[in-house]
């Protein structure tokens, strides 16, 4: 997978946020400090449906998009 990681990841080395891989129709995502562990997939639809809630600040919890 091509991991890439945010433009937002800090300073230092960037370790201090996920990653993100894209795939065909889902996204994986992983903690950049920690990339051998788990990795989170979601739908591709979802993912993009989340993010644009972050873009608006619509989302103030997790539970606002879950």
């Amino acid at each position: 997978m091509n991991w890439r990681k945010s433009s937002y990841s800090g300073g230092g080395d960037g370790d201090a946020c996920v990653e993100i891989a894209a795939l065909p129709t889902h996204i994986s995502i992983r903690d950049s400090k920690a990339p051998a562990r788990a990795t989170l997939t979601v739908p591709a639809s979802a993912f993009t449906a989340f993010v644009e809630h972050l873009k608006r600040g619509q989302v103030r919890s997790c539970s606002t998009v879950l």
